[in-house]
């Protein structure tokens, strides 16, 4: 069967010879150069947040309300949308550890999303962390910066563990 054929068949066809005859994101050249660590870097890091966030929440420009995935082996995520604009969605993100923990729920993040740009950051985290990496990374980012990178790798990571762990949500209620 020829190329042709193949994406004339129907959207999920298509998607799924996409997904076999592309590169991953990773993969994927860039026309300019970035150092670790800097600004730029940063940007794609935010690009790939978003990439993940979207395979994990579905279309993220319509997101809306509390939304919980639940699967075997794994504690309970949640994501509540808390502020909507024409260009910005602002979200929380968090396990439930459920209410006989000490913790309730970690690590409680949320992230803003940028519509246009396609760009997701780690917006801010915990006041206080109970796992020791987390702590570490929070206690040598000293500045915006190295800050940011911290949030933002942390969410990245997350996520992806998230999506290999075969986390997705379902709709539950708005949040008031």
């Amino acid at each position: 069967m020829s190329d042709m054929d193949s994406r004339t068949r129907g959207k999920g066809d298509l998607r799924q010879w996409l997904s076999q005859h592309l590169p991953t994101e990773s993969l994927l050249p860039t026309s300019w150069r970035s150092r670790p660590g800097s600004f730029v870097a940063l940007m794609s890091l935010y690009e790939s947040n978003y990439r993940r966030l979207g395979q994990l929440a579905g279309e993220l420009r319509s997101l809306d309300g509390l939304h919980r995935s639940s699967v075997q082996s794994d504690v309970e995520l949640e994501l509540a949308v808390i502020e909507r604009s024409p260009y910005t969605t602002m979200l929380q993100l968090t396990y439930v550890l459920g209410e006989g923990s000490a913790i309730p729920s970690a690590p409680d993040m949320e992230v803003r999303i940028y519509h246009d740009a396609r760009l997701a950051e780690a917006h801010s985290w915990a006041n206080r962390h109970e796992h020791p990496l987390l702590r570490s990374w929070r206690q040598h980012a000293g500045l915006d910066l190295d800050q940011r990178w911290a949030r933002n790798i942390m969410l990245n990571k997350w996520l992806e563990y998230c999506l290999e762990r075969g986390h997705g949500f379902t709709r539950l209620r708005a949040v008031p």
